[in-house]
């Protein structure tokens, strides 16, 4: 007996969402995106988004790509930080000496209570999310007994994290920047990984 041909579209079209719905999962799964989805721009929860003009959302478009590479190497920095103070001075390393108590400490916490008394939702429990970056590169190199063995040279990473708080300037102040300051940003941050052991 032969099939109907509705009955093949049908198991066409189920095969075919089931195919989607898989591509989906390998999106969220790896963080890679295959093109299933609706443009970024429809995507946009801002409100009014439309209303800036088009130069602007180009703009923004092409500086959230250097905002991510950013935002991911100041964040794994944070770990690298976080994870090698954990190993030698244990969960509360963020209260013993080899946090400067003026320098860092206490500017991490008006940070986070100037959030608290603003009414907002506080970033993080874990202190070390209210550094800056030049407060991260010096908890590196005043405990360099820590992190000698994670980087080639204290110098060295004085002056790739000089570089790369330079070129964050920008980047955080929500400016544009040029072609080559990019590629300044993408050099500095492949320096940062060359100098780690």
């Amino acid at each position: 007996m032969a099939r109907r041909p509705d009955g093949l579209i049908m198991a066409f079209g189920m095969s075919g969402q089931q195919v989607v719905s898989d591509l989906r999962k390998v999106e969220m799964d790896t963080g890679h995106e295959l093109g299933l989805s609706a443009t970024k721009e429809n995507s946009r929860k801002v409100t009014e988004y439309q209303q800036f003009e088009a130069d602007l959302r180009m703009q923004a478009a092409r500086m959230s790509e250097i905002y991510e590479v950013f935002f991911c190497l100041e964040n794994s920095i944070r770990r690298l930080v976080r994870d090698a103070m954990v190993e030698i001075e244990g969960p509360n390393w963020w209260g013993s000496v080899r946090v400067d108590e003026n320098r860092i400490r206490k500017e991490a916490e008006q940070r986070r209570q100037k959030e608290i008394d603003s009414g907002i939702t506080p970033r993080s429990e874990d202190m070390i999310d209210y550094t800056t970056f030049g407060e991260l590169s010096q908890l590196i190199t005043d405990n360099w007994d820590v992190f000698d063995a994670i980087f080639v040279s204290k110098r060295a990473v004085s002056n790739v994290t000089n570089q790369l708080n330079l070129l964050r300037g920008p980047i955080a102040h929500c400016n544009d920047t040029d072609d080559l300051e990019q590629e300044r940003l993408n050099l500095a941050v492949r320096s940062w990984f060359k100098i780690m052991s």
